[in-house]
């Protein structure tokens, strides 16, 4: 397990480096999009941006419990889920992040890569990759009395392919692959599969509506988790981008909400939230 976690961490710097040897043997007469996203995340999944060089980002995230409760609960305000993220851009091509999560109690330690941008009149898609390990500090050895550090981790690897099909149009497709040395559903397989779908399209020049949705490829027959499907708001102010949105997941973590989704929409049960992004 531990060569396939760093081996999700050197294919996209051996890919990167691939192509930029390759682009050396040709001028570039192309002009690279910009602006794709405006945020790290469609909503719950991953998008193509990655912080700039030397730039500092600090991500505040609350997740609410279900609304379905009214007033009893406050809409859920009684039972957040919060996320501290620290990220910090190591190259232009590459960045660092440092989380925890108050679900589950988890930290994460990931990075993102770029491996390929879009062009106007050349390559037609951004392409990076995501890879994270994620140690789930919250199993009760109380409870699970045989747990093991190693039953903790989670692993995550995501390639994003994006598309700026217009000034006010972005859309993208992110296949992922994830394992969870401990599953919370014991007929569910430990290496899992999911395919993202996100969009982003600008309202005016500082909101733009995003949604996302994934499908789970490999869920075991009887989970009693569900895809991930998520609609929000984008406002951008200075130095911030604060996005509000709407979910049936409560986990943030990409492993979390992919695996442990609980909302049906049809039944009032999702979850409100907001992402508040500080750029040092």
């Amino acid at each position: 397990m531990k060569n396939l976690t760093y081996l999700f961490y050197l294919l996209p710097i051996l890919f990167y480096a691939q192509d930029d040897l390759l682009d050396g043997l040709e001028p570039d007469q192309s002009t690279t999009v910009t602006s794709t996203w405006k945020s790290l995340k469609v909503v719950n999944f991953e998008t193509t941006k990655l912080v700039a060089k030397n730039e500092f980002q600090l991500i505040i995230s609350h997740r609410f419990g279900s609304v379905e409760n009214g007033f009893d609960d406050l809409f859920g305000l009684d039972q957040a889920v919060t996320r501290f993220q620290f990220v910090y851009g190591i190259t232009d091509w590459m960045h660092m992040e440092a989380s925890r999560s108050s679900f589950n109690k988890t930290y994460q330690l990931a990075s993102k890569f770029k491996l390929k941008e879009q062009e106007t009149t050349g390559f037609p898609f951004s392409i990076s990759a995501f890879t994270a390990v994620d140690i789930n500090t919250g199993l009760d050895k109380e409870v699970l009395p045989k747990i093991e550090f190693e039953n903790r981790l989670g692993y995550t690897a995501q390639v994003i392919i994006a598309r700026k099909i217009s000034k006010k149009l972005s859309a993208q497709i992110s296949p992922t692959l994830f394992h969870e040395n401990f599953v919370s559903y014991d007929p569910q397989d430990n290496t899992q599969y999911a395919l993202g779908l996100g969009g982003r399209y600008k309202l005016t020049n500082r909101w733009s509506i995003n949604a996302d949705y994934g499908y789970h490829l490999n869920r075991a027959d009887g989970s009693p988790f569900v895809n991930p499907l998520s609609i929000g708001f984008d406002l951008e102010t200075g130095g911030h981008v604060f996005q509000l949105h709407f979910t049936n997941s409560q986990p943030m973590l990409t492993n979390g909400f992919l695996s442990q989704g609980t909302g049906d929409w049809t039944d009032g049960r999702f979850f409100f939230g907001f992402n508040l992004v500080r750029v040092f």
